[in-house]
């Protein structure tokens, strides 16, 4: 007998940072583990997040990741100090803590915060090796998009 995997609706995406893709060129993507306490990951599963702004800091051998915005739910536990804004710590191995402390090193090359999602039962963020585009950069990738948008649509009045 073969199980059916049970789809949940919707996605597993919590929160999606759109303008680093847009700011950055990502060179590499690692898939990194989140240290939160209760009240964070009942505000996840209500998809109060926001990481447009958060960047990742590598210190003391471990990576931290700043600026990220959890809003707590007015339902949380009374005994607990909410704070949106506080420094999680990411969840690596040895590995890839020491890949990222060599690739940042270099000039120019910093870790973004990409998305964050499900894996399961376990929320993970995926940060990005990237390095800075300059403005000329970012008008020729309008560009590509405007003409596969173009393209898109002259082969569709081509097929008619």
């Amino acid at each position: 007998m073969t199980k059916k995997k049970i789809h949940k609706p919707g996605s597993a995406t919590i929160a999606l940072n759109k303008r680093a893709r847009h700011e950055y060129f990502i060179e590499e993507e690692i898939e990194a583990g989140l240290s939160l306490q209760g009240w964070e990951v009942k505000s996840l599963r209500a998809g109060k997040a926001n990481i447009s702004d958060s960047y990742v800091l590598l210190k003391g051998g471990e990576a931290w990741l700043f600026g990220a915005t959890i809003t707590p739910l007015n339902v949380a536990s009374s005994h607990v100090v909410c704070d949106p804004t506080r420094t999680r710590k990411l969840l690596l191995t040895q590995k890839e803590l020491s890949s990222l402390f060599g690739q940042i090193n270099r000039e120019g090359y910093t870790v973004v915060a990409l998305s964050l999602y499900w894996k399961n039962a376990w929320a993970k963020i995926k940060i990005g090796v990237a390095k800075g585009k300059k403005q000329f950069d970012k008008r020729a990738d309008a560009k590509d998009r405007e003409w596969q948008v173009n393209k898109a649509r002259i082969m569709k009045n081509a097929n008619r």
